[in-house]
């Protein structure tokens, strides 16, 4: 058997770290809305709060122990948004690893029954095709668009 060498030994130890790193990261599990209308626009939201103030989202949120996901949707835009939407169809699971945590995002396209009022993001617009890398999205949102057509 080949001794390893320093070097292969300081690669196995990081690669060892980071496994330990991602078993232990907390490992957060959210809905997000995609929500479109008949202008072929989706409807995008700017956090207002925490680490990611600024960057750009589809709105949604954390799905609680006793809920479905459908139901957490409904949930999340009625507590952000103060809006009814419909949901028309599962798009897409989203995985992406954060600095300090993991996220799964099952994301699903909507429409908006109602108006709305912005309770937890500080903007929001309706983007048309052509504009969606205008903004600056959190990452797992822009891997979204950048996964499916919708």
């Amino acid at each position: 058997m080949e001794k390893k060498t320093r070097k292969e030994q300081r690669k196995q130890y990081a690669i060892q770290k980071e496994e330990e790193r991602q078993r232990n990261m907390n490992h957060i599990r959210v809905v997000a809305a995609v929500i479109h209308d008949d202008k072929d626009r989706i409807f995008v939201t700017q956090r207002g709060y925490g680490d990611m103030k600024g960057k750009w989202e589809f709105p949604g949120g954390k799905i609680e122990t006793d809920e479905t996901r459908e139901e957490a949707l409904k949930r999340e835009i009625r507590e952000e948004l103060a809006a009814e939407i419909t949901i028309e169809r599962y798009l897409e699971k989203v995985e992406w690893n954060y600095p300090k945590f993991r996220l799964t995002m099952y994301c699903y396209l909507c429409k908006l029954d109602s108006g709305y009022t912005l309770k937890e993001h500080s903007a929001a617009k309706w983007l048309k095709r052509n504009e969606r890398l205008t903004v600056d999205w959190l990452p797992a949102d822009r891997a979204l668009f950048m996964k499916t057509t919708f």
